[in-house]
Parts: structure tokens; sequence; C-alpha cells
């Protein structure tokens, strides 16, 4: 709050020495100052964050919308909810971007649904490269299925793409165009979810044991067993235990 108060009087001195702000004007810049800008300024950290906990819930009812349009595609061939979907999601990355990710729809929706939960702050910076990368391959999808309308391997790729991306980040909390910044930019980012950036060496909790390992490669096994002995059962198309098929076709 200072540094903007501090930034403001500055910018009032440049252009108009001779004039003192008042109160109200200072309180009318701060306000026009926080309608266009990317990430909050918090007290404890130097640089711009947001709370990763909406963006994971956002990114969470972003993937959901999507792999139903995705099914739908793969059922009967129906674009007509993928299309909307990629204009509400090339829409809402431009208004985090380029407005304020506070007047981002799917994050105000996050925010109402993790509102009782503590923040968990991560630098902006990283984040808004990755909604970058998100406006790309939505501005992508968007000329060839909505404009074009046509479908091609660069549109399923493009869907793919995304649908990666915001599962990693809903599921796991693991950014993946933050770790394309950092590949790009050649430099630490500050502030990452669950503290990756700076994390030197695992906790105790964290780590896994040999047993461990050894019930993940026995649960393979396991699954291979049970397809070598059973494939011909498994395969076999399940019936209409009560009927209600063949009475809805009869209808």
């Amino acid at each position: 709050m200072l540094t903007i108060t501090c930034r403001l009087l500055f910018h009032h001195f440049f252009f108009c020495p001779f004039a003192l702000p008042s109160p109200k004007q200072i309180l009318k810049m701060k306000k026009q100052n926080r309608l266009i800008q990317f990430g909050e300024e918090v007290e404890g950290y130097n640089i711009p964050v947001l709370n990763e906990r909406e963006i994971r819930a956002s990114a969470g009812i972003l993937f959901v919308l999507m792999l139903i349009s995705l099914f739908m595609i793969l059922s009967n061939q129906n674009f007509l909810m993928i299309k909307y979907m990629i204009i509400v999601f090339l829409t809402d990355l431009i208004i985090r971007v380029f407005i304020n990710p506070r007047f981002s729809p799917s994050l105000i929706i996050g925010r109402l649904i993790v509102r009782n939960q503590v923040p968990e702050y991560v630098g902006a910076q990283q984040k808004r490269f990755a909604w970058i990368i998100g406006i790309v391959i939505a501005s992508i999808m968007f000329t060839f299925l909505v404009i074009v309308n046509a479908f091609s391997p660069i549109t399923g790729i493009g869907c793919l793409i995304c649908l990666v991306f915001l599962f990693f980040e809903s599921a796991f909390g693991i950014c993946l165009g933050c770790i394309v910044y950092k590949w790009i930019y050649k430099k630490k980012a500050q502030y990452c979810p669950g503290e990756v950036c700076d994390v030197k060496s695992r906790q105790a909790i964290q780590k896994t044991s040999l047993a461990q390992w050894l019930i993940v490669f026995a649960l393979v096994v396991y699954i291979v067993v049970i397809g070598m002995l059973f494939n011909n059962k498994m395969t076999k198309q399940p019936y209409d235990l009560f009927g209600i098929n063949q009475t809805a076709k009869s209808k």
C-alpha cells in the first residue's frame, strides 16, 4: 500500500509539481491504478502475487467444461460446446493478462468456491507468462474452429495441450507454463506453488520409501495379470440387467 502511494505521489509531483494532491485525489488515483494491473500487492511479499487456491479452482472448472466438450465431439461429432468454450476461455485469459485477474469470470467463481480457505500466494509474473501461452493456443483454436469452422490435428493438439495444462494445475498444483517460464528466462521464479522454487531438500513426509515404490510396481503387475487372465470376459459387452434400454427402444 505504501509503495502504491509513493508511486502515485511521485507521478503527481512529476507532472504537477506545484499542486499538492488532496486525500480524495490520492484515493481516486489509487482506484484508477488498481483497475488495470496484474497481481495484488500483499504485505510481506516484494512482488505482485496471486491466490493459487482460486487459480486451481478456476482451472478445475475450465478443465471439466473442456472435457465435457471433448466427450461431445467424440460421442456424436457435436462441436457446439467446444466452440463456446474456446470463446469463453480466450476471453477469460485476455481479461486476466491485459486488464486484471480480479475481473476474470472464472477466477471470480474460483474465489467464491475457496473463499473460506487460507490464501496461498504465488508470484504473478510466471502466471502471466503461462496465461499468455494459453492465449496463443486458444487464439489458434478460435481461428480454426470458430472463424474457419474446420477441425484438424492442429485443433486436436491444441485442445489436448489445454486439457493437460488445466489438469496439472487443478489436480497437482503444477503450473507447466511456469516451468517453461523458467526455461526461457533462465531465472528462478519467486513464490511458486508449494514453494517448489525454494525447497532445497524434501521433508520426511515427502520422501518415497522402497516399500512404497514396490507397492506401486505390484499394482502395475496386478493389473497386467488381471488383463491376461480375464481379458476375454472383460471385453464382453454387459447386458441390460433390468431391460431399461429395451423398454425405451420399444416405445
